[in-house]
């Protein structure tokens, strides 16, 4: 079964190439387009789409803003694919529950894929933006939580960006124990989204 995307840019030029290439690098199907952050949200609210590709600076509402309406409103996984690498959006995309962040100068193969992970609720990162994530060389250290050791490999393995069925197959344990686990780290932390806790985690936040 295709995955049903939304892209939303501002760029038309861009929307047109994403609509043409896509469906042809893999199972894509394009269910519709929008040119800025309150039509992306709308058409969210309206359809049925599994994964929106969102860019950062567009008009009316920004993509920053669409990512935390649309993971608040509706079951749609929200990609952000952009040309703006700066910190502030990448921090407030994923905290708002965007699934990943990554580049336009990724290969139409690149961004398929990351639609597939997306979809499969994988994290996505481009290297240099979980370069910027971690900033000091230095390694987080989880210390503000009483982690288990458990958690602690739950947390880590969420970062690096695996699944629920990667995490199962790493640690062998089953993924409804994982998901439990996931919602004792998430009430813990007061983190709404497994986005959120990768995040805080490479800043070094817990």
């Amino acid at each position: 079964m295709s995955i049903k995307i939304l892209i939303c840019d501002d760029d038309s030029l861009i929307r047109e190439s994403l609509k043409i290439i896509l469906p042809i690098k893999g199972d894509i199907e394009v269910i519709g387009e929008a040119s800025n952050g309150r039509e992306c949200i709308n058409f969210c609210l309206e359809n049925e789409i599994d994964v929106a590709l969102i860019d950062i600076r567009m008009p009316v509402v920004n993509g920053v803003e669409a990512v935390r309406e649309i993971v608040k409103k509706t079951k749609t996984k929200c990609l952000v694919l952009t040309t703006f690498d700066e910190e502030d959006y990448i921090n407030e995309a994923l905290l708002y529950g965007a699934k990943g962040y990554i580049l336009k100068n990724n290969s139409p193969e690149q961004i398929v894929n990351s639609i597939v992970s997306v979809y499969n609720n994988t994290i996505v990162m481009n290297e240099n933006i979980l370069d910027k994530l971690h900033g000091k060389e230095m390694e987080p250290e989880i210390k503000k939580y009483d982690f288990t050791d458990r958690e602690i490999e739950i947390i880590k393995a969420i970062s690096e960006g695996l699944s629920n069925k990667e995490i199962s197959n790493k640690l062998f344990i089953s993924e409804g124990t994982i998901r439990n686990y996931i919602t004792t780290i998430l009430d813990k932390t007061g983190l709404e989204h497994r986005t959120a806790l990768a995040v805080n985690y490479l800043k070094g936040n817990l």
